[in-house]
Parts: structure tokens; sequence; C-alpha cells
């Protein structure tokens, strides 16, 4: 449980129902100016996903309404930043606390580094040769869960452990407990990059991400941001920990207490 469910101001619920209700507010005010633009073709109807949203009718023929759009702008905001921040975060700790594993990312890193001209952009073919420092990602994932898990509703009756599950309740799946499941990943506390070598572990097993058809759609996309982050952070710099016993905390994700300050070296050439 992240906070008490009662609505009494000053309490958290309170502060974070006030809150989205202003940022729905002013998104509502940017989604009708948007459609304001579509009208008027001072917008283009491939501009972005606001407006493929607006633009875009179910098989019914009908629209989103306003206010749902700006839940999934707002679910997006979340699952596209606050995750990838959460994940990057977790990297940068372990690889000081691993200076083995630095070494390695470094190294692959170097020679993608290496391979490109003065001031050319990383391609598709860079991020396919980044195999260890994905590898690495992965485990800082199975470790550090940007989210605990979540809730699935039962499509049919089944029996899990010998318990009776009704269609139609409402599950709760573990990302932490799942990860650390000892018949899954022997000595599960250890950082092994390893684990995610050939065809890495078994369907449902690592779910960062989530699985099945409601998997997170931006599972590539966070794919792509990690490796471009770590790419241009360790091709430039090392760093140690300021404080090296940190405390991480949860509110609603992993967090350095004190948002993990470093101490940065450049390398020298």
């Amino acid at each position: 449980m992240f906070s008490i469910p009662i609505d009494l101001p000053g309490t958290p619920l309170n502060r974070a129902v006030k809150a989205s209700n202003l940022i729905r507010k002013q998104l509502l005010t940017i989604i009708k100016q948007r459609k304001l633009d579509l009208a008027e073709n001072r917008a283009s109807p491939t501009q972005d996903i606001l407006s493929h949203m607006l633009l875009t009718p179910d098989e019914d023929g009908r629209f989103m309404k306003e206010m749902d759009i700006a839940d999934k702008i707002l679910g997006l905001l979340v699952g596209g930043h606050d995750t990838a921040s959460a994940t990057i975060t977790f990297i940068i700790k372990y690889l000081a606390e691993l200076p083995e594993v630095y070494e390695k990312v470094y190294q692959e890193q170097m020679k993608v580094a290496e391979s490109k001209a003065e001031g050319e952009l990383l391609n598709w073919e860079d991020v396919q040769k980044m195999k260890y420092s994905w590898n690495v990602a992965c485990e800082v994932l199975r470790l550090a869960p940007p989210l605990p898990g979540a809730f699935r509703e039962a499509i049919s009756d089944f029996m899990y452990a010998g318990f009776s599950i009704p269609k139609g309740w409402k599950l709760y799946w573990s990302a932490h407990s799942t990860h650390r499941n000892h018949q899954y990943f022997p000595e599960p506390e250890k950082f092994d990059p390893s684990r995610f070598d050939g065809n890495g572990p078994a369907p449902y097993t690592y779910v960062p991400f989530g699985g099945g058809p409601r998997m997170c759609p931006g599972k590539e996309y966070a794919r792509l941001e990690v490796l471009a982050f770590m790419h241009n952070l360790v091709k430039r710099f090392r760093w140690e920990k300021v404080i090296p016993d940190e405390k991480i905390v949860v509110n609603p994700m992993p967090v350095p207490e004190k948002g993990l300050p470093i101490r940065l070296y450049r390398h020298q050439r």
C-alpha cells in the first residue's frame, strides 16, 4: 500500500488527487486547442500521438472523449518518464558499485564509438551491437524493476496453487518476487548479466515490462533510450557514489533517498 486511501486534506491521496486534477485541466486546454488547430489545418493529422487519438475512431466509428485522451496522455507521461529515469538511476548505481561490469560496458561502447565519424549519430545497427550493455540493463531491471507489479482481471475461471480464481476477479502480480524466484534465477540477489545470454529467462519469469497481450508497448523505445544514455555517459565518464550506502525508498518506484549524487571523472584521452 502506497498510502491510506482516505481523501482528507493534507493526506498523500488528497495531494495526489489535487495534482492529477490540475494536470488534467492543463491537458484539456491543450487538447481543445489541438482540435481547433486540426479543424483549421494549423496542425498535422500525423503530428504526434495527440493528433492520432483525436482523429482515430474505434471499430464503431466513435471518437475518444477529451477526458479519456487526457488520462491516456497522463499515463504516457508517467510511463515514459518515471520508469525510464528510475531504470537509468539504478544503472548508474550498479555500474558505480561494480567496476568489472562497468569496464565491460565501457569496452563495448567504445567499440561502437570508434566505428562512428565525428558527430555521427547512433543508428539501429549500433544498438544491435550493445548486447552486453543490454544484458546489464536487463539485470538492473530484474533487481530493481521500476514498477513492483500490476493488476489484471481473470478472463476465465482457473485454479492456481490449489486456489480457485473466478472469472472477473482482480489479480496482482509482483515483479519483485517473480524476479527473485530461486527456481529460475539461482543466487537471485547476485548481479549477473549472463542470465540474459542466448534466449534469456523462461517466458513470464522476467516481467519488468509485463507480459502477454497487455505488456508495455514502450519496451523497444525504452531499450533505445536506455542504451543511448549508457553509450553517451560511459564513453565520456567514470563515476563514484557520493553516499556509499544510500538508502533505497519506494515512492511509488524505487529511488535512492538522496537522489544518488555522484562524482564524475572525465576519461583522459
